[in-house]
């Protein structure tokens, strides 16, 4: 296995897939440290990069720790995603941080709100608009494109493999497919025939997104599809360890699974690097949701959920986890 990304190449073709409000740099960090070789940005907007808005610009910094990391924007107007990709090709370069080695186009989110504005996934309603969207990112950076999408807009309207080829003929380096519709959001199962076909379309490399869950459905995906690398997204929440097992069964090793002392340390150690960016009041709420997935299925894990989302300070969460211990096994 492995593949190409402009100058980039993987081994094993293991993706952090983005996801709004998960992926920041603290995730991105403890999942490279358990095998993930490219990870992308939580999306932001196109328009407010262009307009100077200091959140997006937090969103959007790269450290150098983080490995190969692609920044997603998210728009519908070819002129301003181009402008959008120049700036933050180098932009947000200084004080320590580093530029991405991609630039990704959010093809796939099916929230109304970005749905509604005509970005997102109503995008693949034009492929005619997707091709120029590429295009014109394209030309405008000197670094590899890359498109998120779906299956389609809904169960009637599956046309991935007609938007990935627009994409591909524009430029684009890479295809990642999410295989549910827009309509489905993240209900009901992954198409792995859709991926399939997408893939016996293009030349480029395409990713494969969806109910990637363990080693066995990675491989599955794999075998289904005829894909280049697979994408995991809600399946690394809380197990970042995801990347080392599916690693081990690449490998055709014995794969050994996480001590609790490990899930201790990766849990704390990803509420640290959230904390030391974003600082505790937006941190710890925010890591919430993340840290307690760490313990899903431990006896207890109810009464340590209620605690970590009553906590406000590092120190608090800390004192939580460490007294965990292991007669609190997993049932």
């Amino acid at each position: 296995m492995g593949l190409k990304i402009g100058n980039l190449a993987l081994c094993r073709g293991l993706f952090l897939a983005p996801m709004a409000g998960y992926t920041d740099r603290a995730m991105r960090v403890v999942s490279r440290v358990c095998g993930a070789e490219f990870s992308t940005t939580e999306m932001v907007s196109a328009k407010a990069v262009v307009y100077g808005d200091k959140k997006t610009q937090k969103l959007a910094r790269i450290a150098p720790d983080e490995g190969f990391v692609a920044l997603q924007i998210f728009g519908s107007e070819p002129e301003i995603m181009a402008e959008a990709a120049a700036s933050l090709q180098s932009g947000y370069a200084e004080d320590g941080y580093v530029p991405p080695v991609a630039i990704d186009i959010n093809m796939g989110c099916p929230v109304n709100k970005v749905f509604g504005n005509g970005e997102g996934s109503a995008l693949m309603k034009n492929p005619a608009l997707i091709h120029d969207i590429v295009r014109a990112v394209r030309r405008a950076i000197s670094i590899p494109v890359t498109v998120k999408l779906r299956s389609g807009v809904d169960s009637s309207h599956i046309n991935a493999v007609e938007c990935a080829l627009a994409a591909e003929e524009a430029g684009a380096s890479l295809v990642c497919v999410h295989g549910r519709t827009r309509a489905q959001l993240y209900g009901g199962l992954a198409d792995r025939e859709i991926i399939k076909n997408v893939k016996s379309a293009l030349h480029i490399p395409v990713i494969a997104n969806g109910d990637i869950v363990s080693s066995e459905s990675a491989l599955a995906m794999l075998r289904d599809t005829g894909a280049d690398g697979i994408s995991i997204g809600r399946g690394a929440v809380g197990n970042p360890f995801i990347f080392r097992e599916i690693t081990a069964a690449l490998e055709g090793k014995e794969y050994s699974a996480p001590t609790l002392e490990e899930k201790k340390h990766m849990a704390l150690e990803e509420l640290r690097l959230a904390v030391l960016d974003k600082g505790e009041a937006f941190a710890i709420p925010e890591a919430r949701k993340k840290i307690a997935l760490y313990f899903k299925g431990f006896r207890g894990s109810a009464a340590l959920r209620g605690g970590i989302n009553t906590a406000v300070t590092y120190a608090e969460v800390e004192r939580l986890i460490s007294s965990i211990s292991d007669s609190n096994c997993e049932e």
